[in-house]
């Protein structure tokens, strides 16, 4: 397995190993009929979008800035870069620790 294959199943690196497991096994589950799993992918661009700041579509975008009005947090990888925070994405215990302090996962 190359390098970047293995960063996508390193927690470390990856916030959303969840959610993209739960989308593949949604394809797998439905035969590959991707309108049975629109929630999957949306919570999956939801983390993307929460934790790395990655461009998503426009709905994902105003649902995540309501959110974001309410709770005041968002792109935390980002947020981190702009602060000179190394490194950039927190590690999996991080996170694990950060969602505990707003109840859990905002996506």
């Amino acid at each position: 397995m190359d390098k970047k294959a293995g960063n996508v199943r390193n927690q470390d690196i990856n916030p959303c190993i969840e959610e993209s497991d739960a989308s593949q096994k949604c394809l797998n589950a439905y035969n590959y009929d991707k309108s049975m799993c629109s929630a999957y992918f949306q919570r999956y661009k939801s983390c993307r979008k929460y934790w790395t700041g990655q461009k998503s579509s426009r709905a994902t975008e105003d649902m995540m800035h309501a959110w974001e009005i309410d709770h005041g947090t968002h792109n935390i990888m980002l947020q981190r870069r702009r602060d000179g925070v190394k490194p950039d994405m927190p590690t999996a215990a991080e996170r694990q620790e950060m969602l505990a302090t707003v109840g859990g996962k905002p996506y």
